[in-house]
């Protein structure tokens, strides 16, 4: 029998995976998709991620950042982090980055995809496969979660993002955040001649269209658009456990705020590393309650973040909070990180 079998090949499956390997148990990944698979990430990784991908043994190469500037086009404010530099990087790298590490330590991955499991007392059965654990570490959209009765409803507007790459040196060594009544893009530098943009908003349109929301970052923007733009959302994912009986959730799948603070993968591959801890320690019901601890400086910040997002007039207000309260905009900046 399979000790952890996971659903889904992205960072946290795969993170999932090591960590299990690390711990001396065997883990089987399925996935559909070939690596390396690209999605709609805004790849900026917080330190905190930075240093679980190397405690996992899986360092990624990139551009670092240190720290997180706003902008609405006018007023400004900047914080750096206290605990080391941020990575920007493309998310292929980082996905072969991890699917290679899972690889060295045995871990072995089958083509194909999970969307129901057969759980009983001693096991979980799925696509031919038994283990005694299942890890849903398949996505914002998670079939698995669905299936399991695990979602709960959504109120309020539903924000989306769109991503792209730039053919541009970076221009700074920070992770830009211009605000707008609209939205936000977020410039994070990925490679010496590269940055990636992404544009979060419940605003339904094209990436251009976005972008003429920020005159400012549209002319800094002269290097040709090199990637194609990428989409996600609906992004707020409510759910209501992490764990039904032998199945657990990671990563999205495990519920979702917003991109807004920037902290997914990092987020993604620490929960990981406590979900495998959870069932190391044969003591797999802690896992639900230990990930709400993990994660609440994150929800909590980030749903005030995304409240205030919302409506234009107090979206035109963070900025100037944030540039009149410096040591308040630092504390968040290096809580989140």
């Amino acid at each position: 029998m399979i000790d952890v079998l996971v659903a889904g090949g992205g960072p946290a499956g795969l993170a999932t995976a090591i960590h299990a390997a690390l711990a001396g148990m065997e883990a089987v990944v399925v996935e559909p998709r070939a690596a390396p698979v690209d999605k709609a990430c805004g790849e900026g990784v917080m330190p905190g991620g930075v240093a679980a991908l190397a405690a996992m043994g899986a360092p990624v190469e990139g551009r670092g950042f240190r720290g997180i500037h706003y902008l609405d086009g006018r007023r400004e404010a900047r914080a750096a982090f206290a605990a080391g530099p941020g990575l920007g990087v493309r998310r292929t790298s980082l996905h072969a980055a991890l699917w290679q590490r899972a690889a060295e330590l045995g871990v072995k991955t089958v083509t194909g995809r999970i969307t129901r499991a057969d759980q009983d007392r001693d096991g979980v059965s799925a696509i031919g496969l038994r283990a005694r654990w299942l890890v849903a570490a398949d996505g914002l959209h998670s079939p698995l979660r669905r299936s399991l009765g695990l979602d709960l409803p959504v109120r309020g507007p539903r924000r989306y993002g769109l991503r792209r790459h730039y053919r541009i040196e970076p221009w700074s060594d920070f992770v830009e955040v211009h605000w707008s009544g609209a939205g936000e893009a977020y410039v994070t530098p990925v490679g010496d001649d590269l940055v990636g943009v992404a544009v979060l908003s419940s605003a339904r349109r094209g990436f251009e269209e976005h972008l003429r929301g920020f005159p400012g970052l549209a002319r800094r923007l002269s290097g040709p658009a090199v990637t194609p733009v990428r989409g996600a959302g609906p992004l707020r994912q409510a759910v209501r456990s992490r764990r039904a009986g032998r199945v657990l959730l990671v990563g999205d799948a495990a519920g979702y705020v917003d991109a807004l603070t920037g902290e997914g993968v990092s987020l993604a591959v620490r929960s990981a590393e406590l979900l495998v801890g959870c069932l190391a320690a044969d003591r797999p019901q802690d896992y639900d309650g230990a990930w709400l601890r993990l994660s609440r400086t994150h929800r909590l910040l980030t749903a005030a973040l995304v409240q205030a997002a919302r409506r234009p007039g107090t979206a035109r207000l963070v900025v100037p909070a944030a540039r009149r309260l410096p040591r308040l905009f630092a504390g968040v900046v290096r809580v989140l990180a």
